[in-house]
């Protein structure tokens, strides 16, 4: 079926093109368009397949009402949370959300950046998944509205971005760990170019070193994975001394050293206490219950939509915010 476009609709209605143009654009009134036409017009609009292009429309207005929002990967749930919540908010706020997921892949994020300023999106959320920033130059030198979540740059000074307190995070995990007699305590870490991943290794290493630690600072791992978790513990199991407790930076990497310590006969408190940054559904269900740092992702998500909109609607001032954490204290961990 032949898709109807203004053309055709006039056609039927016996009008013109920029007559059922303005009834469609609520300007019948102001044009002085007779009842008649405008009942003709929507009867055949009404029968019609006609769509109007959302683009074309916001070429003429200069608003799509379209944001765009690109996360690192939504089989993750931290970030499938963000999303929805973002999404959820938005739709309240009268904004569909574009989502694009780059799948931890730079060349992803370029390419999903270059779609988004194509399709004219009003303004983007962004999860940046690597150091480098080009590509948020480019949307910078566009002057498209921007704001980063959780992970952020070092040169992030122009950008508004609001993330948890990471460091803060890990603080309280590794203090959690020492309040129960641990010394030895290993961390495995994700994405070392992440600012989020750098941040909780600094609080980490910073706590250890506070309380004489030094000597058992530990810190393994690459990538935010089950596979890098069960890799990574594995091998700290394997060690002559294996520590007591360890520090997974992600509820992904918590998972895989669940695994890890089971296959290797040992049982989580009894032969090692765990910790996950990042909360985690699951984690209420498993046995033991996982205890965590939760990030406040709706807080984060919500307040990272009222920063774009702000900017959409012509605000210039730059945001830097970071959400405190929480520790949800469940049954990973042994006092020794």
């Amino acid at each position: 079926m032949a898709t109807d476009t203004l053309a055709s609709i006039a056609e039927r209605a016996q009008c013109s093109v920029s007559t059922v143009s303005r009834i469609l654009s609520g300007k019948a009134e102001k044009y002085r368009i007779s009842e008649a036409t405008v009942t003709r017009v929507r009867r055949e609009v009404e029968k019609s397949n006609y769509t109007p292009s959302l683009i074309a429309k916001g070429l003429r207005a200069g608003k799509t009402d379209t944001i765009g929002l690109l996360i690192p990967g939504v089989g993750d749930t931290f970030f499938s949370g963000i999303a929805s919540c973002i999404i959820a908010e938005a739709r309240k706020l009268g904004y569909t959300v574009i989502v694009v997921d780059t799948q931890e892949d730079e060349k992803n994020e370029n390419e999903g950046f270059a779609t988004l300023l194509a399709r004219k999106v009003d303004g983007i959320i962004a999860v940046p998944c690597g150091r480098e920033t080009p590509a948020f130059a480019r949307v910078e030198g566009a002057e498209l509205p921007l704001v980063i979540v959780d992970r952020y740059f070092d040169d992030s000074g122009d950008w508004s971005f609001v993330t948890t307190d990471n460091y803060r995070g890990a603080v309280m995990a590794v203090e959690h760990f020492i309040s129960n007699g641990h010394r030895k305590i290993a961390c495995v870490q994700g994405n070392p170019d992440a600012m989020t991943c750098r941040q909780r290794v600094r609080g980490y290493v910073d706590t250890m070193k506070k309380y004489g630690l030094e000597d058992y600072i530990q810190v393994s791992g690459d990538t935010f994975s089950i596979q890098n978790g069960y890799v990574e513990t594995n091998l700290v199991l394997s060690e002559a001394e294996p520590p007591t407790a360890i520090l997974a930076l992600s509820n992904k990497i918590l998972l895989g050293a669940v695994k890890a310590v089971k296959e290797s006969g040992m049982t989580i408190p009894d032969d090692i206490s765990l910790i996950s940054f990042d909360d985690n559904l699951l984690f209420n269900y498993m046995t033991p219950r996982i205890t965590c740092i939760a990030q406040p992702v709706q807080e984060i998500s919500l307040v990272a939509v009222k920063l774009l909109l702000k900017k959409i609607s012509g605000e210039r001032n730059v945001s830097h915010l970071f959400l405190p954490p929480d520790i949800v204290v469940r049954d990973s961990v042994k006092a020794i």
